[in-house]
């Protein structure tokens, strides 16, 4: 009951709230993921200054012919949604690479039709079980990812190794509904991650 409820109030958010895709990530979901996040804080902060201010921005050049979505990872921009044509395209593109803090822009709009309310609530369902799936993977930390879903297909963003990246990858391709995997990952090395990566308290200290 408790799932069936938090499902519809996440839906209901979504298609509410602009159809702003759902995140598995550090930033979203309270002060605990956030410390775990593999951004420092500051950047964790400049990336939702990013998404605020591109989205807004794209708004008032844009209105309502176009339906963007704005992911900001480790000051790295994704547009995904669609727009009308190839023009607006580029010039969202523009908009949100002149963004403050911003080095890179993932332009993922696709050019036709604006996607249809059933479309993303299909797509705030298959989110939901995306992040059930990397939450239950033990070999993955899940909050090191960051996954948007549009029309079917995942993008999916995050700093993590070559290995998480791959078990992650197939994972998502084996879920039901999953049309395509687009990464757009920053890769760490496996050395990195353990030094970044909390040490568990020994037998000793923990007494």
């Amino acid at each position: 009951m408790k799932t069936s409820v938090l499902l519809t109030a996440l839906l209901t958010a979504t298609l509410l709230g602009g159809c702003a895709p759902l995140v598995v990530g550090g930033a979203m979901v309270g002060s605990a993921l956030v410390a775990t996040d593999r951004r420092t804080a500051g950047t964790q902060v400049e990336d939702q200054g990013i998404e605020i201010k591109a989205a807004a921005r794209l708004r008032e050049a844009m209105g309502d012919r176009t339906h963007i979505n704005v992911q900001a990872y480790n000051r790295v921009v994704l547009l995904s949604g669609e727009v009308r044509n190839e023009a607006d395209k580029a010039e969202a593109g523009r908009i949100a690479g002149a963004v403050e803090n911003v080095t890179r822009v993932h332009n993922e709009l696709q050019v036709g039709f604006l996607s249809s309310i059933t479309s993303r609530a299909n797509d705030v369902v298959l989110s939901s079980k995306i992040k059930a799936t990397l939450i239950d993977a033990q070999a993955l930390q899940s909050n090191a990812f960051t996954v948007v879903v549009e029309r079917g297909e995942v993008f999916m963003m995050g700093r993590v190794t070559e290995r998480e990246a791959n078990l992650a990858s197939e994972l998502v391709r084996g879920i039901p509904k999953v049309e395509k995997v687009v990464r757009l990952f920053e890769l760490i090395s496996e050395e990195e991650l353990a030094k970044r990566t909390p040490k568990k308290p020994s037998a000793e200290q923990s007494k």
